[in-house]
């Protein structure tokens, strides 16, 4: 091999390397704030994916239980379970389906909302005084990857 075709592998690999790095560093910091942000809760009775529900139908809107188990990544006997025990606190209510009386339509009351608005107010106030530590070219990065990031999860 001659010195410039090894020179860009080694290249190559080098670059391979510190993109596999801060792949994992992304997927590190993103998974220890996520968990972070996720006790800024103020329900503290709810499960995480009882909140991930509420988050869905504040979201997307009402749906059924099979279309929210299907967005939640969960087995439609689970997602009854959880609906059932949304609509015991209040939070959800379930409706005739429009065209399907067979179904029903789970929406969620203005008690979810509330309480959604009211845990995203929480989440960004700890946020916002996390961001106070960083200076201003750190902060101007984090405002420009937050699209970038936003994108990545809903991919």
């Amino acid at each position: 091999m001659s010195d410039q075709a090894h020179g860009g592998a080694d290249h190559a690999a080098r670059a391979e390397a510190e993109n596999a790095a801060a792949i994992s560093a992304l997927r590190s910091a993103v998974m220890r704030l996520g968990r972070r942000l996720k006790h800024q809760r103020v329900d503290e009775s709810l499960s995480p994916t009882e909140m991930s529900v509420l988050g869905t139908l504040a979201r997307c809107g009402s749906a059924t239980p099979g279309e929210l188990a299907r967005k939640e990544h969960v087995q439609p006997p689970s997602m009854t379970r959880i609906v059932a025990l949304l609509e015991a606190k209040g939070l959800v209510r379930l409706d005739p389906h429009p065209e399907d009386r067979r179904q029903k339509v789970v929406r969620q009351t203005e008690q979810a909302e509330a309480m959604l608005e009211e845990s995203r107010r929480k989440r960004n106030v700890w946020l916002a005084k996390l961001a106070e530590g960083l200076d201003e070219d750190e902060w101007a990065t984090l405002r420009a990857a937050a699209p970038i990031l936003e994108k990545l999860a809903h991919l």
